[in-house]
């Protein structure tokens, strides 16, 4: 794939509102239950690997709307170990549900979408059908930022190494998952990583799923990994986003980790279609 210039698009066919400091825009212009002509989907896509966050307000879309949109950027997927259901007709687009006896599955930490895959997913795709306002935000944060604001003698030490990814955590933690009995081996991906479409660079580690740095043992490692984490996760790089029923919101998978604030109980609803996109292995 060719990276894109790093010049400033011309936006003739949408506009866009920033969400934060840090990385996201809001973009207006868009109905994603119609079909979009190149044109459009052209400033869309620009805008997305430009931004790492983009937010489509007062949508109201039927699952092979998302599935239709999310198959523009790559084919969409299940979900590799099976821990969250998809709908009966639509398999690839996976139920986030929290209501009295269903308590939603957690996802309050640092993490990047399936990072212990060989080939993790390029995006995911959130849309919110109900929600309980003021509550279950989402947070993302900029790892080009994370990266680039590194010490040059930092960087330099990181850009050759690897680390080991893995999904042990699923198998004891994350109630009302369902049951998660196989966990894959551990895979490597470089720990800083090219976007092939932008040719910039990004830290590709998180809290959740990496394990070490290859060569390294996991005690050398967790202090490295720890101010990475730090770094990465700095008020100032972060977008957290507030959910309104209609929203879209799609994150890339390949600059930015996210967490699920986890401040509501089972009382507070919440229900939200997942779709993600297929990538390409971390290089």
């Amino acid at each position: 794939m060719t990276p894109l210039a790093a010049t400033t698009q011309k936006y003739e066919r949408i506009s866009l509102t920033p969400t934060s400091g840090a990385l996201g825009m809001e973009v207006n212009g868009v109905d994603l239950s119609q079909p979009l002509d190149d044109a459009l989907f052209a400033e869309i896509e620009h805008a997305f690997h430009e931004n790492l966050v983009l937010v489509f307000r007062n949508q109201n879309i039927e699952p092979q709307h998302q599935l239709d949109f999310t198959h523009r950027f790559g084919p969409s997927e299940e979900h590799p170990l099976g821990s969250r259901r998809g709908l009966d007709d639509y398999p690839d687009v996976m139920v986030l549900e929290n209501r009295p006896g269903k308590l939603g599955p957690r996802n309050d930490f640092w993490h990047s979408d399936i990072s212990f895959g060989e080939v993790p997913p390029a995006l995911s795709m959130l849309y919110a059908i109900e929600v309980s306002p003021g509550l279950a935000d989402t947070m993302f944060s900029n790892m080009y930022a994370a990266y680039e604001e590194l010490s040059e003698t930092l960087r330099s030490f990181l850009d050759g190494l690897q680390a080991e990814h893995n999904a042990q955590t699923l198998v004891t933690e994350v109630p009302s998952r369902v049951q998660v009995t196989e966990v894959p081996p551990g895979v490597i991906h470089p720990v800083v990583r090219t976007h092939p479409k932008t040719g910039r660079r990004a830290l590709y580690v998180n809290p959740y799923y990496t394990s070490h740095f290859i060569g390294m043992t996991k005690a050398e490692s967790a202090p490295i990994l720890e101010h990475l984490y730090a770094q990465a996760t700095r008020h100032e790089n972060i977008y957290r986003h507030k959910w309104r029923v209609g929203d879209v919101l799609m994150w890339d998978n390949r600059a930015n980790m996210h967490y699920a604030v986890r401040d509501y109980d089972e009382s507070q609803p919440r229900f939200m279609h997942r779709t993600t996109a297929a990538g390409e292995r971390p290089y």
